[in-house]
């Protein structure tokens, strides 16, 4: 393996890693600040008991993802840093603000809501909640338009000069079509994180016996976690639909590769549920096929053209010159790999479906005050890690999907990597890294399992400064 290889296992790794903690962060913020709105409201206990129990876990998570998080970033100079060069009068922009608005607009808020339940009116301590949920949708957005970007490069200009994207557009940028498609499906996703989580962790206590007096508090928390799976799920469907018909506009290699469609289909282009073929996956021994599927999910049209990988590939040697990095990628010019983009396309439909058809199969189980079968556990377990591989499968198409393109049509990835890194150096950070996130991955995992074990905590009635008669002076306290 060269320096370009140890790279992109590095940074892959990473990134799939760290975007395990991302959409679970995003969407347990709501659900939290869902959960204290309900007993804000309600006064019913079991609601703030299910606040402060997955609130905990919540802090769990955020934590750990921003100590993998911050290495992100340093990436980009260790190993990438003709790509840094290249593209960060583009990327500086929206970092700096996520960093400057958003993360501090996270941190601080949690914060207040960490240790303001004794010092905060009601309201306002669930406010501060749903305040920190608008800014992980502030730094969701603000990524990525960056990489947004990425996949289809708007409002610059090139300086031969200085060999630099210059950014002409901030608006553009922001306002990217592949950008306002691609935000609402990954918060989607990450609402639907969230609510398998809600049922995967409330199905598991429902069926111990340590916590059978608050079976119908965890009842109920599994049914909420069906319907914010079942109903981000349909927005996951409708926002996924979009993007794929924008990708075909703006990417069609990806969109064809991700059938491993090498002839253009000028209508009906099937689409493979399941297919067999060479390992390259130029040629197909057994496919199960939906007739004009493609068509309609790359045009919206059932007759619809869809443009093959053999065309797609003389078009951009016209358009592009010569084959950077044919011989690394694939033995063809500008084209991804195919069983990767094939396969994780599929895996991320796949598992997405999964997760939202055991939400809607504990949701049925559960209607009326009816008590599931033992086994449900499992599978309200079983939707947690579907759609959290979902997730993760999803990322890995769409950054396999643009290969060899670092930035689409601009610089492919191995004009991108860090030119005086040697493979020494490259395999101590990789090495050093992955041994890193395993010690953080195991802490996680014991953090969380402690947690879950203990279950929520008994009521106890925390005071209302809104009403209450109290000191002035009191100091703030640890929720927990």
């Amino acid at each position: 393996m060269d320096v370009l290889d140890i790279a992109r296992w590095q940074f892959g790794i990473i990134t799939v890693y760290h975007f395990l903690f991302v959409p679970l962060t995003i969407g347990l913020t709501a659900v939290v600040a869902g959960l204290e709105t309900k007993w804000v409201r309600s006064r019913n206990p079991e609601y703030l008991r299910l606040t402060k129990f997955f609130g905990k876990l919540l802090l769990i998570n955020f934590a750990i993802g921003v100590v993998t998080g911050i290495v992100q970033e340093f990436q980009f100079g260790m190993n990438w840093s003709d790509y840094s060069r290249f593209v960060g009068d583009i990327f500086g922009a929206p970092l700096a603000v996520e960093g400057l608005l958003a993360f501090f607009l996270e941190s601080t808020f949690l914060g207040l809501w960490i240790f303001g339940w004794d010092k905060l009116p009601r309201g306002l301590h669930a406010a501060c909640m749903w305040i920190v949920h608008i800014g992980t949708l502030f730094s969701a957005w603000f990524i990525l338009a960056a990489n947004s970007w990425m996949q289809h490069p708007v409002g610059y200009e090139y300086n031969e000069t200085t060999g630099r994207a210059e950014l002409t557009d901030f608006a553009a940028v922001m306002f990217n079509k592949v950008q306002l498609v691609t935000f609402p499906h990954v918060i989607m996703a990450a609402y639907m994180t969230a609510g398998v989580f809600l049922i995967g962790v409330a199905a598991w206590l429902y069926r111990s016996e340590k916590h059978k007096d608050d079976r119908g508090m965890y009842r109920k928390a599994i049914r909420i976690g069906a319907v914010v799976t079942l109903l981000s799920g349909i927005g996951v469907a409708v926002s996924g639909d979009l993007q794929g018909k924008v990708m075909t506009e703006v990417q069609p290699m990806k969109m064809a590769a991700a059938e491993g469609l090498y002839e253009t289909k000028d209508s009906c282009a099937p689409f493979s549920i399941f297919t067999l073929g060479t390992p390259n996956g130029e040629e197909e021994k057994f496919a199960i096929t939906v007739p004009c599927l493609l068509s309609f999910l790359g045009t919206g049209s059932f007759d619809g053209e869809v443009q093959g990988i053999d065309n797609l590939r003389e078009q951009y040697k016209e358009t592009y010159g010569s084959d950077p990095g044919a011989e690394y990628y694939t033995p063809e010019a500008y084209v991804p790999i195919i069983p990767v983009t094939y396969w994780s396309f599929r895996f991320m439909i796949g598992l997405g479906v999964l997760g939202a058809a055991i939400g809607a199969l504990l949701l049925f189980m559960t209607r009326r005050d009816r008590a599931p079968g033992p086994w449900f556990a499992r599978l309200g377990i079983l939707s947690f890690f579907a759609v959290l591989g979902a997730n993760s499968f999803g990322w890995i198409f769409t950054e396999m999907g643009r290969q060899p393109w670092v930035v689409f049509g601009l610089m492919t990835t191995e004009h991108g990597v860090s030119p005086g890194v040697s493979t020494t150096e490259a395999w101590i950070s990789l090495l050093s890294l992955v041994g890193l996130y395993t010690i953080l991955g195991i802490i996680e995992v014991g953090l969380m399992i402690r947690a879950v074990k203990k279950g929520a905590d008994p009521f106890v009635e925390p005071p209302d400064p809104g009403k209450d008669d109290k000191d002035d002076d009191a100091p703030l306290t640890f929720a927990y």
